[in-house]
């Protein structure tokens, strides 16, 4: 008897071992899990709708987040160009070349061409810098005259609205890309008229530079070079708006990585270049990018861009500082024509 009770004794203890080993392996239950979802339909219905729920963000929300997030320290904080020294010596030789370029005291709207933000009126500005994109001055203002023509005026926003997006883009074709804009303006007066309850953005010349960039970037098609450009103009604010040719000659300057984006560059060179220099700066970028034949899209190099030329100079000559110097020589030999023929993408698009 004592050997059986001994025997039974020893198959009792490997029976209480498994309680007090780790807890199994957690692959039964989920494969148990699996089935039990597969045999009843109905368990996925909260699946859809929590996939639903956590749709991706609207452009809207994307624009605004990432000029928030490139606005603090910029998208390039370890990359010094351009220096103070390198804007002064940039706007002097460009000055000498092409005339120096002075803020006007009032801003006045052009009767006679479309502009860029030219207009004491926020949303007549920014109409105008609308039908300037990714076209030419002279077809921007043949579709601003249609349009005045059309409604009567450059400010008869009820009548747009009232006419229809159709006959908007009818008004405009002839400055190119009609059926993009004549929505997107639509959206904005429609948006404008919804928020505020007339069709005015006045409000923003008292707006601080930042709340005004975030409300214009707030509008369905606006991105950050036409706000910027209603900044410039409009506001009179000290911002320094990207365009196709400032976006070229900054890149063969080594003012910016070889792939950045117009906006990483917008972001980067807003930071960069002092106040003083950004509205001589953008224009004369403007004016020597149409032609400069070095510097014009598809140009070709001949070695003889006084502006190009200083910057290659100043770098052989070790005249700038030891981080820079290095930067300058790469940027600066990198002349091919296959770079300077790359075209721009549609601004529009990109808006």
């Amino acid at each position: 008897m004592s050997l059986r009770q001994s025997t039974r004794r020893s198959t009792r203890i490997p029976k209480r071992e498994p309680s007090i080993s780790p807890p199994p392996s957690p692959s039964p239950p989920l494969r148990k899990i699996r089935k039990i979802k597969d045999e009843s339909p109905i368990d996925e219905s909260p699946i859809k709708k929590v996939k639903t729920e956590t749709s991706p963000q609207t452009l809207k929300q994307r624009k605004l987040k990432a000029h928030e997030k490139n606005s603090l320290d910029g998208p390039f904080p370890t990359y010094f160009r351009p220096t103070p020294s390198e804007c002064s010596l940039a706007h002097e030789i460009l000055s000498s070349l092409h005339g120096k370029k002075v803020r006007p005291t009032e801003v006045v709207a052009s009767k006679t061409r479309a502009g860029c933000g030219d207009s004491p009126s926020v949303l007549d500005a920014l109409v105008r810098t609308i039908l300037s994109q990714n076209t030419s001055d002279a077809n921007s203002t043949r579709a601003k005259l249609s349009m005045d023509d059309t409604y009567g005026g450059s400010d008869h926003w009820d009548e747009i609205i009232s006419g229809g997006k159709e006959k908007l883009q009818q008004a405009i074709k002839c400055g190119g890309l009609s059926q993009t804009k004549s929505k997107v303006i639509i959206q904005i007066l429609e948006q404008a008229k919804e928020k505020y309850g007339e069709y005015s953005l006045d409000h923003l010349h008292k707006a601080t530079t930042e709340d005004a960039m975030m409300e214009l970037l707030s509008f369905d098609g606006v991105g950050p070079k036409t706000a910027s450009c209603v900044l410039l103009f409009c506001l009179q604010r000290e911002d320094f708006a990207v365009d196709t040719h400032v976006q070229r000659i900054t890149g063969l300057l080594g003012w910016h990585p070889k792939n950045a984006s117009r906006e990483q560059t917008y972001h980067h060179l807003n930071k960069r270049i002092p106040d003083e220099h950004k509205y001589g700066l953008h224009i004369l970028f403007v004016h020597h990018g149409k032609v400069c034949d070095e510097c014009k899209a598809g140009g070709k190099v001949t070695g003889k861009c006084e502006l190009r030329k200083a910057f290659r100079d100043q770098a052989v000559k070790g005249e700038v500082e030891e981080p820079v110097k290095e930067e300058i020589k790469n940027e600066m030999q990198d002349g091919s024509p296959q770079k300077l023929k790359k075209e721009v993408k549609e601004e529009v698009k990109e808006e």
